[in-house]
């Protein structure tokens, strides 16, 4: 397989996604940034939303919707920044709504009845404009945050827990049907079906 490296020197790249002029926008974790990446490899910043913008997914209205995970502490490890315990300065779990153009950043939620979303991973729109997303919780020296798993409007109208406690739910995908939603346990090395 032929591959070509078009962008280098990024903090964390996670969540790429494709966008109709052939850009691809990344979520650099570290750095507490969106990312545009054009096809000559030229780099611009989107947005700099801070904490910990984690998966990116292009929602029905244009805009880029982001799980930001309010920011972890970072170690290098030779060339390698990996992540560790929340931040010092965290500043909480939240979705946010990021237009392209401007890099005005909406936070549309922060939490779901009365309880606080604590680092919130990737998300999934469904065929009907609202998204699946997961929280992975944050962890600290001495304790954890459970996860859950989580439904939510675009216009930021209504969020409901679907199913919580889940540890450390991570990436999250549908089936090309729109029926199964499927969520990846990174740390027990599982992928689980709804």
């Amino acid at each position: 397989m032929d591959f070509e490296v078009v962008a280098e020197g990024l903090k964390f790249p996670e969540g790429p996604v494709w966008l109709p002029d052939g850009s691809v926008v990344v979520v650099e974790i570290a750095a507490g940034q969106l990312t545009r990446i054009w096809p000559d490899g030229r780099q611009t910043v989107v947005a700099t939303p801070g904490g910990g913008p984690n998966g990116a997914a292009l929602g029905p209205d244009g805009r880029l919707y982001v799980c930001n995970n309010g920011g972890f502490e970072w170690e290098k490890q030779g060339d390698l920044l990996i992540p560790g315990h929340q931040a010092p300065d965290y500043s909480g779990g939240r979705i946010e709504a990021i237009e392209i153009d401007s890099g005005a950043v909406e936070i549309l939620y922060d939490s779901c009845d009365g309880h606080r979303l604590n680092g919130p991973n990737d998300l999934v729109f469904d065929g009907h404009g609202g998204f699946y997303f997961t929280d992975f919780g944050q962890g600290r020296e001495r304790e954890s945050d459970r996860g859950g798993l989580y439904y939510a409007k675009a216009d930021g109208s209504e969020i409901s827990s679907l199913l919580y406690p889940v540890d450390h739910p991570n990436g999250c995908g549908l089936s090309p049907d729109g029926r199964t939603l499927y969520v990846a346990q990174t740390l027990f090395r599982n992928v689980t079906a709804f």
